[in-house]
C-alpha cells in the first residue's frame, strides 16, 4: 500500500507530549516524501472536512508546547457507525490515505472502526493515565507526575507547619498509575486506587500508626476514580476528620497535570514514536498501535492492543505500602 497523503490528528484528553509527536509526525513524513494533512479538533475535524497542510516549518519549535496545536474534542457523532462512513468518505474524498491518531484506548477504538471502512490507521499512545495496555509508558505520564510531586511538595510544608492531613486527588477514574508513581514520589502515608479495593479501618489504622511513628502530619493521595466512588474527596477527609479527629484539608490537582512543558522523557519518546508511526505506513503496514516495551519501539495490530489488559504493577502499590512505614 503506497501512502502518500497523510491525516494527523489529537483526540480524548491532552497530554504533555502529544506536540512533540506532531512535530516528529509531519517531519518525518517530509522527509520520506509524505503530504501531512492536519485534522483539528480530533474525529470532529473529520466530519467537517477541518483539515489544513502541514509542512515542516509548521512545527518549529514544538517539542516544548504543552497541549496540542490540533486541538482536541470529543465526537458523539463519530461513535455511531454513521459517523464513521461520513469519516471515511471525508478521507477518500480529501485523498487521505492513512491516519495517524494520538491520544487513548478511546482515540484507537475510532481508529480500529476507521479501519473497517479501508483506511489504514497508526495509533500514538498519549495519555497521562499510562494505562494503554499494549506499551509499558503512554506520552505525558512523566510531566503529569512531576507536576503532581511539585505540588504536593509544596503543600507538605504548610501541613507540616500546621500538623494537618493533606487528602489529595489525583487524575486516574479508571487506573491508578499516576496516583500510584506520585504517591510512591512524595512519601505519602496512603494510596488509593482503583484497581485495589481498601476497608476504610485500615486507612485509619495506618493513619495512626503513622503518627505512632513519629508522624504529625500526613499525605493522602486518591485517585479520582476512588474519589468518585465515595462521593468525593471531601467526604473521604470528612470521615478522616470525624473517625480521628485530625484536620484534613483536600487539594484537587485536577487539569493542571495535563498542562505545562513536557519534561525530557515525554518529548523523546513522543518523537520517537511519532517517528515510528510513519515509518510503519511507508513499510506498507497499517492498523498498527505503537508502544514501548523493555525501552525498545514495537507496534501491535489493533485489535489484539484493544483487547490487552494493564494493571496497576503489584511491586508498585507494594513499595508504596512499605515505605510509608505505617
Amino acid at each position: 500500500m503506497a501512502v502518500n497523503r497523510i491525516g494527523l490528528l489529537t483526540s480524548g484528553g491532552d497530554s504533555p507530549g502529544m506536540n512533540a509527536a506532531v512535530r516528529a509526525v509531519v517531519r518525518t513524513a517530509f522527509v520520506n516524501g509524505i503530504e501531512v494533512l492536519g485534522v483539528r479538533r480530533g474525529y470532529n475535524g473529520l466530519l467537517n472536512r477541518d483539515v489544513f497542510e502541514m509542512e515542516h516549518k509548521t512545527v518549529n519549535g514544538l517539542t516544548a508546547k504543552g497541549g496540542t496545536i490540533l486541538y482536541t474534542a470529543r465526537s458523539p457523532e463519530f461513535n455511531s457507525e454513521e459517523g464513521v462512513r461520513k469519516a471515511a468518505k471525508t478521507c477518500k474524498y480529501l485523498g487521505i490515505d492513512a491516519i495517524i491518531c494520538i491520544g487513548g484506548d478511546g482515540t484507537f477504538r475510532g481508529a480500529r472502526d476507521l479501519s473497517k471502512h479501508n483506511i489504514a490507521t497508526v495509533g500514538i499512545p498519549a495519555t497521562i493515565d499510562n494505562d494503554i495496555a499494549c506499551t509499558n509508558y503512554t506520552i505525558g505520564f512523566d510531566t503529569a507526575c512531576n507536576t503532581a510531586i511539585g505540588a504536593i511538595d509544596k503543600l507538605r510544608d504548610t501541613m507540616q507547619s500546621h500538623e494537618r492531613c493533606s487528602l489529595v486527588e489525583v487524575m486516574g477514574r479508571n487506573a491508578g498509575h499516576l496516583a500510584a508513581y506520585v504517591g510512591i514520589a512524595v512519601g505519602a502515608n496512603v494510596i488509593l486506587v482503583p484497581e485495589r479495593p481498601y476497608e476504610f479501618h485500615d486507612v485509619l489504622e495506618r493513619m495512626r500508626r503513622a503518627h505512632i511513628h513519629g508522624y504529625r502530619h500526613f499525605i493522602v493521595i486518591v485517585a479520582e476514580g476512588v474519589a468518585e466512588k465515595e462521593g468525593g474527596s471531601q467526604k473521604i477527609a470528612d470521615r478522616i476528620t470525624e473517625e480521628i479527629g485530625l484536620d484534613t484539608r483536600v487539594t484537587i490537582l485536577g487539569h493542571i497535570q495535563r498542562g505545562g512543558q513536557p519534561n525530557a522523557r515525554d518529548r523523546v519518546t513522543a518523537s520517537r514514536m511519532g517517528r515510528h508511526a510513519v515509518e510503519i505506513l511507508r513499510d506498507g503496514k497499517c492498523n498498527r498501535v505503537v508502544g514501548i516495551r523493555g525501552g525498545e519501539l514495537q507496534d501491535f495490530d489493533i485489535d489484539e492492543a484493544l483487547l490487552m489488559e494493564k494493571d496497576l504493577q503489584e511491586t508498585m502499590y507494594d513499595t508504596a505500602r512499605i515505605l510509608s512505614l505505617s
